[in-house]
This record gives C-alpha cells, sequence and structure tokens, in this order.
C-alpha cells in the first residue's frame, strides 16, 4: 500500500509495514534478528517516534529525539522550534478500536482498546500554514506560563479523525465502518527552567495543549 497523502503532501500516512519496506527519501531500513533500525537524515527530518515492537519485533528509529521533548536552556529550545518549523515532522500512531465487553470485572461498561493498525505519519513544518499555526501555538504556550517550567502538548487527533473519514478501508478489512481511537495523535515538549520555586510546574498549572489542523 502506497502512502496517502493530504493537502499538497502536509500530511503524509505511511502503514507501519509499508514505510519499512519502502521507506520515503532520506530513509533507510536495516534489517536485523530482533527487528529492524531505522536511519533518517537528522538535516532534513525531525523523527518523534519512541521504540516500539510490530509484529513481534523490534523498531528502533535511531535518530529519533523521542514523542516528549525534554529542553533544559534556551538554547535547546530554539533549535527545537527551528526544526519543527522547517523539517518534516514523524510520529508513530495507532488506529485503535474499542471492544466494550460485559464481562470486565471492574465495570460492565468499559471499554478494551485493540490496536487495528500503526502508521507513521508525516507532516511538513515548513508549509506556511503549519508552520503559522505552530508558531502562533508555542508563542502563546510562552507567553502564558512566565518564564516557568511548562509542559506544551501538540495535538493531531482531529486530523486523525478526519483522515480516517476517508480511509476507513486503510484502517481495517471489516465490512463494517469502523470509527477508529487514535493513540498517540500527540506530542510534548517540556522546558525545565532554572527557577528555584516553581510552584506553577510542580502542581500542574503550567500544562498547555494546542491542535494543529490541515485546513
Amino acid at each position: 500500500m502506497n502512502a496517502t497523502k493530504t493537502s499538497h503532501s502536509r500530511m503524509r500516512v505511511t502503514e507501519v509495514e509499508e514505510f519499512l519496506k519502502n521507506p520515503p527519501d532520506g530513509f533507510s531500513v536495516e534489517e536485523l534478528s530482533s527487528g529492524h533500525r531505522v536511519h533518517s537524515d537528522p538535516e532534513k527530518s525531525l523523527v518523534l517516534i519512541d521504540d516500539f515492537n510490530s509484529c513481534r519485533r523490534e523498531i528502533v528509529f535511531l535518530n529519533s529525539v523521542g514523542r516528549k521533548v525534554q529542553m533544559q536552556n534556551l538554547w535547546e529550545y530554539t533549535s527545537m522550534r527551528k526544526s519543527l518549523l522547517s523539517k518534516r515532522i514523524y510520529l508513530l500512531m495507532s488506529a485503535c478500536e474499542e471492544n466494550f465487553s460485559v464481562n470486565d470485572k471492574k465495570a460492565a461498561n468499559e471499554a478494551r482498546v485493540a490496536v487495528l493498525k500503526q502508521f507513521v505519519v508525516s507532516i511538513d513544518g515548513n508549509d506556511p500554514f503549519i508552520k503559522w499555526q505552530m508558531e502562533k501555538g508555542l508563542d502563546w504556550s510562552i507567553s502564558s506560563v512566565a518564564g516557568e517550567s511548562y509542559r506544551v502538548d501538540i495535538d493531531l487527533t482531529e486530523i486523525m479523525e478526519n483522515w480516517a473519514v476517508k480511509n476507513s478501508s486503510v484502517i481495517t478489512d471489516k465490512l463494517t465502518k469502523v470509527q477508529p481511537v487514535w493513540r498517540d495523535a500527540s506530542f510534548t515538549l517540556k522546558y525545565y527552567s532554572d527557577a528555584l520555586f516553581d510552584f506553577a510546574h510542580w502542581f500542574g498549572f503550567s500544562k498547555r495543549k494546542f491542535s494543529l489542523r490541515l485546513t
């Protein structure tokens, strides 16, 4: 299956197996007995993917900084911001289905989530519309915490929900349509200041979140 493209390549969604079989430009895959190592060009791509398992094999993106990025000083923040606004950003997301079971001991209506498929999702941080949203969200996050430590989640759930409506056959082979629940459809920036008494951060008041859209 080829990668699906949306809004003039602002976003690309590729099944993990297809990504490993036919990696995009700037990526190469090394096959090992235990799994796969994925190499990428950090000058062109910002990979935010933690190690994971697929088909009982470990997948490691060697140049990934992880889905939760920690920054300790202004230089690290400036460098990360520059990457977010200039490179293609890669994330791993899972399309899941909620399975309701009446036999659950905790609660009859508690949902159990089953992973349908995993996708490598990329967005173009240099795209003018994506870049404008990212700049606006980052500026708002910084200005609202007054120099304290903070955490900001950049959420792509709405993007993936809209994509799933048009690509349900890609997610599952079932005849009935499935409205997936998206896992890990976001990434997180954590900035730690050197403030002695960072009460807002300690008590969770400096958490911020903004969402990205394609249109």
